[in-house]
């Protein structure tokens, strides 16, 4: 599964969310193009996430902007100002010691682990099979930075303790991402995750969080942002995956490693002249998204209840919601379908009754199955269980 919608990845590469259309290429495009304009004509979403939305409403976002930052300030160059006040204000939610805008996630993720590998003299890298580095950035750390990823595990949920203590090669850094989207947006229990991170300690080896959706992620573990960071020893986080931003990400941690991360920023084309409309749109985000997530995490799991029902009274013979409780406010439905039926009947709904229950689009999840991603956001607040079932029967009488 690719890691956006309708857009392109921080690797570059146009996708989907949840994965690249599939069937033939004709079809395929015919279909997203149906999907995209019956995002647009819906009146009923679960979501309805800003980077899909036309030029004018992305611009309408820096309306808010006089609330979030003193825009008779100077603008950015080169990193400085509004660049500097929103570097400042991540590593303080994420209790760490500076931080470094960088234009995609990507890239500051293969600076981050270059750094570390420098570091510890030791360029391996152990991560998941399924992590975003060794399925979406088209082997870039060993391309480019020279590093030597390590697979701990393929299994759908994250590296447990022993797996990483008794991984048969050494490694200088753990990288974890939290949540592991392409398992289905997973989180492991605070107490594995701090024995996970134990276990690299015991290797003398750093850790490093791929925190793209950290922000999502207090609810399940019941810890701030800070509290969460601290197991690491760098944290990256995305800026408009959650917080609806135009783009960017940060990397935060120890003052000397973000000082050598942004000369490594320099050197990969990231120091862009000017940034201030996208650290201004993050910096709205950050002041009207953080502060709801935990509630779209909390309905998530309302939705996600309702699915399971509404789909056991259509007489679906078979569905899962995984996780079947969501770790975040996003999570996958599989059905007992092939893909391009379910996605047909979801196309269809949204056309027919301006209601889209499921937005993304559907991939094939092996021989008759499909699966999907849901997002629940603002616009899905608006959703009672009631309607979800509503919804879910309508669907089903198109599959």
């Amino acid at each position: 599964m690719s890691d956006t919608a309708d857009t392109a990845d921080d690797d570059g590469r146009p996708g989907e969310e949840p994965g690249t259309e599939q069937g033939t290429e004709q079809g395929g495009k015919e279909r997203r193009l149906r999907r995209r304009a019956a995002l647009r004509g819906a009146e009923r979403v679960l979501a309805r996430p800003g980077f899909l939305g036309t030029i004018g409403q992305r611009l309408a976002l820096l309306d808010e902007a006089r609330e979030s930052y003193d825009v008779d300030e100077p603008s950015d160059i080169y990193g400085g100002g509004i660049v500097e006040t929103l570097e400042e204000r991540v590593a303080g939610l994420l209790g760490k010691e500076a931080a470094a805008f960088f234009p995609t996630g990507t890239m500051a993720q293969q600076v981050a682990l270059r750094c570390w590998a420098g570091r510890t003299g030791n360029p391996a890298v152990a991560l998941h099979a399924l992590a975003h580095p060794e399925v979406h950035e088209r082997n870039a750390l060993s391309t480019l930075g020279a590093l030597r990823p390590l697979r701990v595990t393929s299994e759908p949920r994250m590296p447990t303790a022993d797996e990483v203590r008794d991984f048969d090669e050494p490694f200088g850094t753990l990288m974890l991402e939290l949540p592991l989207r392409d398992a289905g947006f997973v989180l492991p229990t605070w107490e594995e995750l701090s024995e996970v991170v134990a276990a690299a300690r015991e290797r003398d080896a750093v850790v490093h969080f791929d925190g793209a959706r950290l922000w999502e992620s207090t609810t399940h573990f019941g810890r701030p942002l800070d509290e969460i960071a601290d197991l690491a020893d760098s944290v990256y986080v995305s800026l408009y995956k959650s917080l609806d931003g135009y783009g960017g990400a940060v990397l935060a941690g120890p003052r000397t490693l973000v000082e050598e991360a942004k000369a490594w920023r320099h050197r990969y084309g990231g120091a862009v002249f000017q940034q201030f409309p996208t650290v201004l749109s993050a910096l709205v985000g950050l002041d009207r998204e953080l502060p709801r997530l935990p509630e779209y995490v909390a309905h998530a799991r309302v939705v996600a209840a309702a699915l399971r029902e509404g789909f056991a009274a259509a007489g679906v013979p078979w569905m899962r919601v995984h996780p079947e409780v969501p770790h975040t406010n996003e999570f996958q439905v599989w059905l007992p379908y092939d893909h391009e039926v379910a996605a047909e009947a979801a196309i269809r709904q949204g056309e027919e009754t301006k209601t889209l229950l499921f937005a993304n689009e559907w991939g094939r999840g092996g021989p008759g199955l499909a699966v999907t991603e849901v997002f629940v956001r603002a616009a899905g607040l608006e959703w009672t269980a009631d309607d979800v079932k509503a919804a879910v029967a309508e669907f089903a009488g198109r599959l």
